[in-house]
């Protein structure tokens, strides 16, 4: 039962019937908060026409609103809220509801308010809400007002938005075109970004591939030049390249410092090896010096000796230790030993003296002159040295004494060399010599006479028993050797292990070893054993020698091939060989040489000589040709110094230098010491003519910046004037004069921006003129109102039956003088015959001209004399193309000059042409 009361007496609104609650909507009074809050309940009624007519009551939006807010977003709330806020129905006003769209985040709603909005400020603020592109290019499209349209797709960034508003975007022309244009300054852009990336990406390759490069003189110079381009370079790298770019200038620069921490320490050695020469030319210059004083002196005494003696061994240690860092020159080296042995000739003389002066000192006390003459002979004292006292005292003995026949004579004084010569290799252990020696001496004492001889008898005997003792020496010797080689070479003979390069270095040097003992203990049984272990190791080192001898022959082959091809080389050498290329092949050729070795013995003498004379050709060649190479250096250096002071543009200058830098790098090195030092000139000039390069371009770059804001600023100066005139076109061409002078600009997207933005500026401010030509045009027009008025006045009465009358001009007003003819011959039409067709014709071909002026088109009927009038303008056009000002002014010369009129055919025209010119004077704001 409580039930059923409860809905007897339930709300209409309540019902269950979908009707009846529809029905129930129009008694609720929107007033009341009761009422209002069933409507919302309504609004969220689960049947959609219960809905529908219950938002219509609901006007609303922030309540809408507040229902979308809740979770209820129905169809039908939606068209609800898109009736009030698009201002269709409601009271609302137009800030409110822009206010709402503000706050809206539905992108549904608000790209359906973007396109019904009643008002474009409202279509914009729901515009300005939407983000997403595919949202901006249906408002862009398909929007009805031009500017939401415009404003959509600008909003449009993307490369496939902007092709889909270039294909789609037919309503409106002007999106169509400016997303075109967009389109392919944006493929331009990515185009030039890529083209930035490659050539970023080249100059890394180059780079990195410079990095690894060996040193040459240009290395510098190019790892610079590359730095510059990379800095040269407008787009900026990623984070790969620019690591990329340090790790290579790191690379180039640690072999720059390498070579030129090595380049120091070639200087460094350089320097200390000329040191060590002049300090080694300085000794044995000295040492000569003191050997020389000797000479010269009239005698010689022990302090000289010992003086001599102290600076021989100075000089030996000095000369010692120098050695050990820097190998003196051959012929440095040859003069120190030729006169080192010059001090050992001296100081085995003063030796021998200081021996036998106690022997010359008895000699001269007892008045021995043998003995004394015997003691002279065995001093050998040098020629070329001053004498001693002692020695030039028994000189001036002997003179005084008798000289014997000249026969005996010359017999005993080689007599006495040859027991000298006997000492001599006595002393050196050259027993087979010194016994040949021995054997001749004897003889040669027999027959001399014994008187003569007697004094070197004794002498001789000496030198019999020092023989005898060196025979009983060597045979005591060579016994245990003999035995000991022989057990050797056995041995050896039996040795299966070793190579066979080692085992005839070992049988040699057995074999030598045996010959140096002679005739020493000598026995046949040894000598037999020897031989036969000697004939077994030469029958197994055959097929070595053999193959080896074979291999000698091919080297000395190979060698003399070369010779030949060095041979022909320098007999016809290349007028302009590089020097590189002549070093390159000597070094190979020495290469090849030592790689061709051994050669055969009795052969390699002479070849090596032939080898010898080349390799000393091929250097004068090189040299011949790295002085050369060092004159034409040296006129690329004046070339480059002649281009700093001339007076020409920089980067000429560069290109200029810059051949000359290619072409010393092709004439290859100048001699060894001159190539840096040409080079660091070379290069200095090379950095001067870039460095002002380089400041010419920053010049450059300035006055263009500069140009490029003095651009910028007329921009804004010419965007913020609006001419109020026709007589403001001096303005214009002032601006426009202005902006000329200021070309070029520098290239760049901001450049292509600037003139895009100027020439919309420039065709605006044009057009405005244009149009602000026509209302003053129009406005004269309107001062020869009166006139036409008179003109009418004057035709009615005619046509009416009246007198003729003459029209004059009203006091006051001024006319042109194509309007002074056009009033004489409205007069002179009036006293003609008035035909009312041919006038209705005129009047309707000025309405059509008026038409195609201030709208551009006209309607069906009028098409024949729009198509006339086109055809008139064209063949005008030919000669001088009118603007829009000259066009109205002819058109209303024309309509002045027409007449008579009939009243009616005037009263019938004349609402059209004056709607035609108000639109004529109809400004666009600015």
């Amino acid at each position: 039962m409580s039930g059923l009361f409860r809905r007897l007496f339930a709300p209409r609104w309540q019902h269950p019937d979908p009707q009846v609650r529809r029905q129930a909507i129009a008694r609720l009074d929107t007033a009341r908060d009761e009422h209002r809050q069933a409507l919302e309940r309504l609004a969220r009624d689960e049947e959609s026409s219960v809905r529908a007519t219950a938002l219509a009551r609901l006007e609303d939006p922030e309540r809408l609103l507040g229902l979308l807010d809740e979770g209820d977003a129905s169809e039908e709330l939606f068209r609800r809220l898109i009736t009030l806020l698009a201002g269709r129905t409601g009271s609302l006003e137009l800030g409110a509801r822009v206010a709402l769209i503000e706050r809206l985040d539905d992108a549904t709603l608000l790209a359906e308010l973007c396109l019904q909005g009643d008002n474009q400020r409202l279509r914009l603020a729901a515009l300005e809400k939407l983000d997403g592109e595919e949202a901006l290019i249906r408002q862009a499209c398909d929007n009805g007002i031009a500017a939401v349209r415009h404003a959509a797709a600008e909003r449009v960034t993307s490369e496939a938005g902007l092709a889909r508003l270039a294909q789609q975007a037919r309503r409106d022309s002007q999106v169509m075109r400016q997303a075109r244009e967009r389109l392919n300054r944006l493929r331009a852009d990515t185009a030039q970004l890529a083209a930035g990336r490659e050539r970023r990406e080249t100059l890394l390759a180059d780079l990195e591939r410079h990095a690894t490069a060996p040193w040459e003189p240009l290395y510098a110079g190019r790892f610079r030049h590359l730095m510059r381009e990379w800095a040269t370079l407008q787009d900026l790298p990623d984070a790969s390249q620019e690591r990329r770019y340090h790790d290579a200038c790191l690379r180039c620069r640690k072999v720059i410092g390498d070579h030129e921490a090595q380049q120091r320490a070639n200087d460094a050695a350089e320097a200390r090896r000329e040191d060590a020469e002049q300090a080694r030319v300085a000794l044995v210059e000295a040492l000569e010096e003191g050997v020389e004083a000797l000479g010269r002196s009239e005698v010689v005494m022990t302090q000289d000796i010992a003086s001599l003696r102290a600076q021989k061994q100075l000089l030996a240690n000095r000369w010692q230790a120098l050695s050990d860092q820097h190998l003196a020159d051959q012929a440095l080296r040859q003069r120190y030993d030729a006169v080192r042995e010059g001090f050992e000739h001296i100081s085995q003389a003063w030796v021998r003296l200081e021996e036998r002066a106690d022997e010359v000192e008895r000699a001269l006390l007892d008045g021995d002159d043998e003995r004394l003459a015997a003691l002279l002979g065995a001093l050998a004292w040098p020629a070329d040295l001053a004498p001693t006292p002692l020695l030039l005292k028994a000189r001036q003995r002997l003179v005084q004494k008798d000289a014997p026949t000249e026969d005996q004579t010359e017999r005993l004084a080689r007599f006495v060399a040859d027991l000298d010569e006997l000492e001599r290799l006595l002393e050196r252990g050259a027993f087979k010599s010194a016994s040949r020696l021995h054997q001749r001496l004897r003889q040669t004492a027999d027959k001399l006479d014994a008187s003569a001889h007697q004094p070197h008898a004794s002498r001789l005997r000496q030198l019999g028993a020092r023989l005898a003792e060196l025979r009983d020496w060597r045979s005591f010797v060579a016994g245990p050797k003999r035995d000991q080689l022989v057990q050797a070479i056995e041995a050896l003979a039996e040795e299966d292990t070793l190579v066979d390069a080692s085992l005839d270095r070992r049988h040699r040097q057995l074999v030598k070893e045996w010959k140096s003992l002679g005739d020493a203990a000598a026995n046949r049984e040894q000598s037999s054993r020897f031989r036969a272990a000697s004939d077994r190791i030469h029958a197994r080192l055959t097929p070595w020698r053999e193959r080896l001898d074979h291999e000698r022959q091919a080297n000395l082959t190979l060698r003399e091939t070369l010779c030949e091809q060095l041979e022909t080389l320098l007999d016809q050498p290349a007028e302009e060989a590089d020097p590189d290329a002549l070093r390159e092949i000597r070094d190979r050729a020495r290469d090849q040489w030592r790689r061709a070795a051994p050669v055969p013995r009795d052969q390699a003498e002479a070849i090596g000589r032939r080898f010898g004379r080349i390799r000393h050709a091929l250097q004068a060649l090189i040299d011949q040709r790295a002085q050369s190479v060092a004159e034409t250096k040296r006129d690329l250096i004046e070339q480059v110094r002649a281009l700093l002071g001339q007076t020409m543009p920089a980067a000429r200058r560069a290109e200029a230098v810059k051949a000359l830098q290619q072409r010393w790098r092709d004439l290859g090195r100048a001699p060894r010491g001159e190539e840096q030092a040409l080079w660091r000139e070379f290069r200095d000039l090379c950095d001067q003519v870039f460095a002002s390069r380089e400041a010419e371009r920053d010049d450059r770059t300035q006055q263009s910046r500069k140009r490029q804001e003095t651009m910028q600023a007329l921009i804004e100066r010419m965007d913020a004037w609006h001419p109020a005139g026709s007589d403001d076109e001096a303005v214009l061409t002032a601006a426009i004069a202005e902006a000329a002078a200021l070309e070029p600009l520098p290239g760049g997207r901001r450049t292509e921006g600037m003139r895009r933005r100027w020439s919309g500026i420039v065709r605006a401010r044009r057009q405005r003129l244009e149009r602000l030509a026509v209302v003053e045009e129009v406005e004269r027009w309107r001062a020869v109102q009166p006139l036409l008025n008179a003109h009418l006045e004057a035709d009615a009465d005619r046509l009416a039956g009246g007198e003729v009358r003459e029209v004059a001009v009203p006091e006051g007003l001024s006319l042109a003088d194509d309007m002074h003819g056009a009033h004489a011959r409205r007069n002179a039409a009036r006293r003609e015959s008035a035909d009312e067709k041919e006038m209705e014709e005129r009047l309707a071909r000025v309405r059509v001209h008026l038409s195609l002026l201030a709208v551009g088109s006209v309607s069906h009927r009028d098409d024949p004399l729009r198509l006339a009038i086109q055809v008139e303008r064209l063949n005008e056009s030919l000669s001088r193309e009118l603007s829009n000002a000259e066009e109205v002014h002819g058109v209303l010369r024309e309509l002045l000059a027409t007449g008579p009129i009939a009243p009616a055919l005037w009263s019938r025209e004349v609402g059209e042409l004056d709607r035609m010119l108000e639109r004529l004077t109809h400004l666009p704001p600015p």
